[in-house]
């Protein structure tokens, strides 16, 4: 009976897998979504709130500090009490916290429900992430990853486009009410298609990593933040010197925990540790980008909120295309050669956009962008598989959030980093120009070739990269949990 069911995993679970894979890609697409919605429209809020932008900029703090607290829970909390109640729980909190946030009436109140947002949110990704995975047959696991992963790609770039519309001809109101009828489809989905897993025994919960972590991330992020306008400023060197002990006091503290929040013993795989610098490499380029560019349609080019959002489709449409075409050569060839080549691809749309002027076609820009996005779509999620596949089998619950809590801190430090970095090139230029226009221009310019730089030494490090080993017993339990997924997959096809 059991190898009957072996031999039809592959093709029944890749088509039972459809309806729990929508839930977990809607919940996914609607929090990664209002991570960037709300930083098109601060200027905006900025005005309806009468307030000032360092006040207005803890509306985009307060959330992902929330998210970077939680997500260490996520592997504790779905071992404690399954993955899909917390999932749908988390869903749940999200739209309520989103459904507050349309109803704020002062600074305070919406800081105050974006955390609670941020708290929903966090564990969304690690938790739907490690549910798809342990879903699915081992040998079409770059395809159904692939999938996952579109989201991760078209809400950043997306993002904009809804952010700039709603603001500019409807209300700001709606760029938190739109998640009331994504979540509430979410939560249907899941409910009925999403498989319960087995709950797990846990030890008790680990306090001081719950302190230690947020603590950690977060003034990390404030000292390159700050770092980014003067390496030498007491706020830069405070905020790195606390967060960098914090971190080392973390890393002791999970070493010593039989089962931590973070489960940091899975770095003695080399070929995990090497997908997961690799990984932090090409996502600092990757986020970077896709902050600075609207920046500089909006700054540069004057280009409204919908505007730059509508130019950035490009990169969308290229990275959706190309994400499902990555998953499927994943599986064929491993993550190495899609690695090279989609970092490659990346690293020459940047050193394209290094040489913007004032008089640079739309054209170009546009071309440049469609590289980037289709350099996304190939290398992202084969790199973020192949980091799961490195992995233990039975680790992947406890991964997850360490994979997505190191992409948060990263993609923070490429934002926080690159900003500052271009502030700073903006001063300098402005001292050898009277136009303040080209001052930018030269400031993007030189933001661009760093992340560039960055691309290019991920592709490098791609070199590195080698299917992950599999011991005999490892094998013999992936055997066993693959069989236990056609399993589930089985039931819901029941269902």
């Amino acid at each position: 009976m059991s190898s009957v069911s072996a031999s039809n995993a592959s093709s029944v679970t890749v088509r039972q897998l459809f309806a729990p894979l929508l839930a977990v890609i809607v919940g996914m697409f609607m929090v990664i979504l209002d991570s960037t919605v709300v930083n098109v429209a601060l200027p905006h809020l900025r005005e309806i709130f009468k307030t000032d932008y360092t006040t207005m900029q803890w509306t985009v703090t307060g959330y992902t500090l929330a998210l970077s607290a939680v997500i260490p829970l996520a592997g504790w909390m779905t071992d404690r009490f399954g993955a899909k109640r917390i999932f749908l729980i988390t869903i749940t909190l999200f739209t309520l916290g989103s459904v507050l946030c349309s109803f704020a009436s002062s600074p305070g109140q919406l800081i105050l429900f974006r955390v609670i947002q941020g708290l929903g949110g966090g564990m969304v990704a690690p938790i739907g992430m490690a549910m798809i995975f342990k879903l699915a047959p081992p040998e079409k696991m770059g395809s159904i990853m692939g999938m996952l992963g579109i989201p991760m790609l078209l809400a950043p770039a997306l993002g904009p486009v809804l952010s700039g519309y709603f603001v500019e001809y409807v209300s700001w109101h709606w760029i938190f009410l739109i998640n009331l009828p994504v979540g509430i489809i979410a939560l249907i989905i899941g409910i009925k298609f999403l498989p319960k897993f087995e709950k797990k025994a846990v030890p008790s919960l680990d306090i001081l990593g719950i302190i230690l972590a947020p603590i950690a991330f977060a003034m990390l992020a404030y000292g390159v933040s700050e770092g980014g306008r003067d390496w030498s400023s007491t706020e830069a060197l405070l905020g790195l010197l606390v967060g960098g002990i914090a971190l080392i006091i973390f890393i002791f503290v999970e070493l010593l925990q039989k089962q931590p929040l973070l489960e940091l013993r899975v770095f003695k795989s080399s070929d995990f540790t090497r997908g997961v610098i690799i990984a932090w490499v090409s996502q600092i380029a990757l986020f970077g980008a896709i902050i600075l560019m609207p920046l500089y349609l909006q700054g540069v080019r004057g280009y409204t909120p919908l505007q730059s959002g509508l130019s950035v489709l490009p990169q969308a449409l290229a990275s959706g295309i190309f994400m499902p075409i990555g998953g499927r050569l994943f599986d064929r060839f491993g993550a190495r050669p899609l690695v090279i080549i989609g970092l490659s691809i990346i690293t020459i749309a940047l050193t394209m956009l290094t040489n913007i002027s004032l008089s640079t076609s739309s054209i170009y820009i546009l071309g440049a962008l469609a590289m980037l996005g289709s350099g996304m779509g190939l290398s992202m999620m084969a790199i973020n598989t192949h980091v799961l596949q490195s992995a233990p089998r039975k680790l992947v619950s406890r991964v997850t959030p360490l994979t997505t809590a190191a992409q948060q801190v990263m993609v923070s430090f490429a934002v926080a980093g690159l900003t500052g970095y271009l502030t700073s090139r903006l001063t300098a230029h402005m001292a050898h120009t009277t136009n303040p226009l080209l001052a930018q221009v030269d400031a993007f310019g030189d933001t661009f070739l760093v992340t560039a730089c960055v691309a290019a030494f991920g592709a490098l490090l791609g070199i590195i990269l080698r299917k992950p080993k599999k011991e005999v017993e490892d094998d013999a339990s992936v055997g066993t949990e693959s069989t236990d997924a056609s399993a589930n997959s089985a039931a819901l096809l029941n269902h």
